[in-house]
């Protein structure tokens, strides 16, 4: 931590300043000062700076996110900055974050999860359709493997095309021109932009499941800063950490990323956690699909205090419960293994390979 990273008040008393590190996107920047306004309600003498840069994902607008191999399109900017102790925190979009973080580096929160499902945006000439009633071949824009994959199976008679660019720039392409039918996009982006009369659609699970971590923000810290992770923990949502590190381990056991296509679904329901998990071809005409479930309710007897500097794929969670975590993990891992025993490396490895030769 730097020396001067303080700033006198108006009663000559000295406050921490807090630097916040965000993409420099309209929407990064709406979900860091989302972040920001909610610290400021927690701690309102702290001092906050939100600093804004531009990620490699930001600058590289010509290529799929699956072809330029790069595995911190979205972070690593933010993460040099942090690591030079430029700022103090990141804000990302969950699923932009590796399910290992560099060394040094942890979840210090992860908030209340946004709708994690798709949804479809209809060219204005298409309004009043959806996805079953537009014509043959008409194009569709994603990124998105896993999306592709899961819409090629369900929806044979469209075709998909990549669509790069942020959220103002995808909407502008396919209102501008008429390359796209539909473009598939973060039905959380959409709301959190203000944009929720665009969605003409949301995709169910038996359509299209979403992406781990979807929806949910987290904010990266530096683990060696236990008064900045103690400050950011009041951010955790319960159910949401519990669910997304279910999702990132399976993830990690399976060893996918963006250059794969890798789906789930999760649900929080009468203290036990759900996760379906699935893996995909890249036409998604093989694949494997399965539901496990653990109870998260702690027993009693296990009221010791929780270690504030054990990381779970990454996320530190020091005011939820240790074993509801374990469990949460443990079920990633093991629905990752029933599917690896079905066939999903080989389903994975030629998908990986099929992509890079692209």
């Amino acid at each position: 931590m730097s020396e001067d990273n303080s700033s006198p008040d108006g009663n000559g008393t000295v406050n921490r300043v807090i630097r916040i590190g965000t993409r420099k996107s309209q929407l990064a920047r709406i979900q860091t000062d989302s972040v920001a306004d909610t610290l400021k309600e927690r701690y309102p003498d702290i001092h906050l700076e939100i600093v804004a840069m531009s990620t490699i994902g930001d600058k590289i607008l010509d290529t799929a996110l699956s072809k330029i191999g790069e595995k911190s399109l979205f972070t690593k900017e933010l993460e040099n900055a942090l690591e030079r102790n430029e700022v103090d925190l990141v804000v990302h979009s969950l699923k932009d974050l590796p399910t290992t973080l560099p060394p040094g580096f942890t979840i210090g929160a992860v908030l209340k999860r946004e709708n994690p499902h798709d949804a479809v945006v209809l060219h204005p000439k298409n309004a009043g359709k959806s996805l079953d009633t537009l014509p043959e071949n008409s194009p569709i824009g994603t990124s998105s493997l896993r999306r592709a994959a899961q819409l090629k199976k369900r929806f044979p008679h469209l075709t998909f095309k990549d669509i790069r660019g942020n959220l103002n720039t995808r909407l502008k392409k396919l209102d501008e021109a008429s390359d796209f039918a539909a473009i598939i996009l973060a039905a959380a982006g959409l709301k959190r932009m203000g944009w929720e009369e665009r969605i003409s659609q949301i995709l169910e699970p038996q359509d299209c499941m979403y992406a781990v971590g979807q929806g949910a923000l987290a904010v990266e810290v530096r683990a060696r800063d236990l008064d900045i992770l103690e400050m950011v923990s009041v951010l955790h949502d319960p159910d949401t950490v519990l669910r997304c590190i279910a999702e990132r381990a399976f993830l990690k056991r399976l060893e996918g990323g963006c250059s794969v296509p890798v789906a789930v679904h999760t649900e929080v329901k009468d203290s036990h956690l759900y996760l379906t998990g699935s893996v995909y071809s890249l036409d998604g005409s093989d694949s494997l699909k399965e539901t496990m479930q653990t109870s998260i309710t702690a027993d009693d007897k296990s009221s010791e205090e929780v270690d504030e500097r054990l990381q779970r794929v990454g996320v530190t969670a020091c005011k939820i419960s240790g074993e509801a975590q374990d469990r949460a993990e443990q079920l990633g891992v093991d629905l990752a293994n029933l599917l690896l025993s079905k066939g999903a490396k080989e389903i994975l490895t030629v998908a990986r390979q099929l992509n890079d030769a692209r």
